[in-house]
């Protein structure tokens, strides 16, 4: 009897493969210490401090400083050259412009409105007549209120909604209307002082009031408010 030589095999065994698979070592760079979400753009020259989150369509132009900690809502612009400080938060809908300043712990309503031009033309070029614009520590502006260029906001001063500030406000006023005018005085916590009527504008003096909040005291001396105990 003949034996039938087969054709050698054309199925290459594989080799067993190794019980430990060495991964080539990652490229992926360390998570930067603050947050951008993907839909917004950050431009060059930037400076963004640790914690912040920037969310949905928002655009930081080159130049720009935002602190640590801070909260830049959907669809903000923050402008060449513009100074956030620490721990601020910008809501939804907010253009910080070039000539505006905001000082730790600030606070931006939704939709307010910062300018920078006190009497602009689409047809003249104003760029040289930028007025600067301070917001101080802990100031909140409310919604929809709109910030006239050239003035300073005092330090935990407190604007309403929808109020046009046109004049520097002192550290802890309440304004509110339009144009904006101090209706009251507010604690650093942002609770309204019991001052009285009469006690409740500028011209207030030695009068007392205690927060119903936080128990911090505050006395009025020729129109400013001073802070004379702490809880």
């Amino acid at each position: 009897m003949k034996t039938k030589n087969h054709p050698p095999s054309t199925i290459n065994h594989q080799p067993s493969l190794p019980s430990t698979i060495h991964h080539p070592p990652s490229t992926a760079s360390h998570h930067p210490p603050f947050f951008i979400h993907e839909s917004s753009y950050v431009d060059d020259n930037v400076e963004i401090g640790e914690g912040t989150k920037i969310w949905h369509f928002s655009h930081i132009l080159s130049g720009a400083k935002i602190g640590k900690n801070c909260i830049i809502g959907q669809n903000v612009c923050v402008e060449r050259d513009v100074t956030i400080g620490n721990r601020c938060k910008i809501q939804n809908n907010v253009s910080v412009y070039k000539g505006v300043t905001l000082e730790d712990e600030v606070f931006c309503g939704p939709s307010c409105v910062f300018t920078n031009v006190y009497n602009p033309r689409a047809f003249i070029e104003r760029k040289h007549e930028f007025r600067p614009t301070l917001v101080k520590r802990g100031a909140t502006i409310g919604a929809n209120a709109t910030i006239v260029c050239g003035i300073t906001i005092g330090r935990y001063a407190l604007i309403a909604a929808g109020a046009v500030v046109k004049k520097d406000v002192p550290d802890y006023a309440i304004v509110a209307g339009i144009p904006a005018k101090q209706v009251g005085w507010t604690c650093k916590c942002g609770t309204t002082l019991p001052f009285g009527r009469k006690e409740s504008g500028v011209k207030g003096k030695g009068s007392k009031a205690t927060c119903k909040y936080c128990g911090n005291e505050y006395v009025l001396e020729d129109g400013n408010l001073i802070v004379i105990k702490k809880k």
